[in-house]
C-alpha cells in the first residue's frame, strides 16, 4: 500500500500508519507547548540501509510539507550530511522545487524549509524532520516530529533510543514501516 510520501507501507498498518507525514491544522492539537500529549511523533522506518534512501524520503516528507504550506525544519547530523541533502532537494524528483535555507543566511527567516544540523532557530515550526541520532530540541516549537530511521544497524539502534525517550516523555510514537521502491 502506498502512503502520502510516495512509499509503501507494510501490509499489517493500521490507520494511524496510513496518516499523512505531514498534517493539516485539523489534525494537530490545539497550542504549542510542552512535549507530551500535544505532539505527534512518527517513524518511518525503511528497511533497506541506504543513506540515500533516507534523505530522499526526508526531501519528499519537507516537499509535502512545503505544497501544504507548513514551515518545516530538517534536522540533519552534520554538515556534510546537510550538503548533501540540500544538493538532494534539488535533484530528487524532477520538476520538484522546495524552496529551503539554512539559519542564518540572508532569507533563511524567509524560507518554508530550514536545513540545521544543531538547535532549532527561533519560532514555531509546523514539522520537524529529524534525520539525526538524537531527539531534536525545541520540541515545544512544533506539534509534528517525522523521524526517518534506515536500515543501517547503528541508526536502527539510535532510532529504537529515540522511541524509547519518546515514550518517556509520555509521548506514543506511530510507526510506519516502508518498503524498498
Amino acid at each position: 500500500m502506498a502512503d502520502s510520501a510516495g512509499t509503501s507501507d507494510s501490509a499489517d498498518s493500521s490507520a494511524a500508519k496510513r496518516s499523512s507525514p505531514v498534517s493539516s491544522d485539523a489534525d494537530r492539537s490545539p497550542g504549542v507547548g510542552s512535549p507530551g500529549a500535544q505532539l505527534r511523533v512518527d517513524f518511518y522506518v525503511l528497511e533497506e540501509a541506504s543513506v540515500t534512501a533516507r534523505l530522499r524520503l526526508g526531501c519528499k516528507l519537507a516537499e509535502k510539507a512545503y505544497l501544504s504550506a507548513q514551515r518545516a525544519l530538517v534536522r540533519l547530523s552534520d554538515a556534510q550530511e546537510l550538503g548533501a541533502f540540500d544538493e538532494l532537494l534539488w535533484t530528487f524528483m524532477e520538476g520538484s522545487f522546495v524552496p529551503h535555507d539554512v539559519p542564518g543566511a540572508s532569507a533563511a527567516d524567509e524560507a518554508p524549509v530550514l536545513l540545521s544540523t544543531g538547535a532549532p532557530p527561533p519560532g514555531a515550526f509546523d514539522i520537524i524532520i529529524n534525520l539525526a541520532p538524537d531527539i531534536p530540541g525545541g520540541l515545544e516549537q512544533t506539534r509534528r516530529v517525522a523521524e526517518i530511521v534506515d536500515g543501517e544497524e547503528t541508526r536502527r539502534r539510535a532510532g529504537r533510543s529515540r522511541f524509547k525517550a519518546y515514550r518517556e516523555l509520555g509521548v506514543v510514537p506511530a510507526s510506519h514501516n516502508i518498503r524498498a521502491e
